[in-house]
């Protein structure tokens, strides 16, 4: 499978008060195309600093980062970029840029250049794809945190872009709302063939992920499935994260001398795993 995102030996730096610091430490990534990856880290991780770096928001201070072949240090093809990989931040609010809901998802598509007719068709196709087609009426600012989330979602589907990337998109949502993102994203991922790059800090947010990257001081610590870096409890803690409940569950049983899998996510799984213990004494 092709990649979307080729990141090469990226670092960011940054000053702050007259002293340097570093953001992003050399680090390379790919992101397969129709792929869902998620990366974690603590506040000041890097994670965010990447993030904006993967559609040119901000550009490496050394090494190279490639979309669909196209470097983002290149602003000929920065637009070009801009169409392929669109990006949701951690406030919705500050996404809005229209007084009606349709009139805030057809901004994208207008900006394209794209005929009126081509354009309500996007919208309509987008509001549906995330749930919100009843509200194309409504006033943005009415709705919940995670009815805008998902309103942001859809302006970025409304430009057929190939790859997002949510810069903490939950953070500021109650559980309802954080649920309505997750559910959208891996919808639009797995149903759609949209590539996603998620960024967060809760680990349950990433349990349905193909891929996961845990990230401290600017570099990544941990690479693999969920179930391989969510039963490197250890680790984790040891970057301040938490980790799953099921997860946190069986890691203190075997802390407690009960030897049972730790690489199992679900509920359901967990249960067995127990079960089948018990069965066992």
């Amino acid at each position: 499978m092709s990649n979307i995102i080729e990141i090469k030996n990226v670092t960011y730096n940054y000053t702050e008060d007259d002293i340097e610091y570093t953001a992003v430490d050399d680090v390379s990534l790919n992101i397969e195309k129709g792929s869902f990856t998620v990366i974690l880290g603590h506040n000041g991780s890097g994670k965010s600093t990447l993030a904006k770096m993967m559609n040119g928001l901000n550009k490496p201070t050394s090494g190279e980062i490639l979309v669909d072949g196209m470097s983002t240090a290149n602003e000929e093809t920065e637009l070009l970029i801009k169409r392929k990989v669109g990006m949701v931040f951690q406030n919705p609010d500050n996404q809005l840029v229209a007084s009606i809901v349709e009139e805030d998802v057809a901004f994208g598509p207008e900006n394209l250049g794209l005929e009126p007719k081509v354009i309500r068709e996007r919208v309509d196709e987008a509001l549906k794809s995330v749930g919100m087609y009843e509200f194309k009426d409504s006033t943005p600012h009415h709705l919940s945190g995670g009815q805008k989330q998902r309103i942001a979602i859809a302006g970025m589907i409304a430009m057929k872009l190939e790859c997002l990337i949510l810069d903490e998109p939950t953070a500021m949502l109650d559980p309802k709302g954080r649920a309505e993102i997750v559910n959208t994203v891996l919808r639009l991922n797995k149903e759609n063939g949209m590539t996603v790059v998620l960024i967060t800090h809760y680990m349950e947010e990433a349990e349905n992920a193909d891929r996961v990257l845990v990230m401290n001081d600017g570099k990544f610590i941990a690479d693999g499935t969920p179930k391989e870096i969510f039963k490197n409890v250890a680790l984790l803690k040891s970057v301040g994260l938490d980790v799953p409940q099921t997860t946190e569950l069986l890691y203190e049983l075997n802390n407690n001398g009960i030897k049972v899998p730790t690489d199992v996510l679900s509920i359901e799984e967990t249960a067995k795993v127990i079960g089948a213990f018990l069965e066992e004494k």
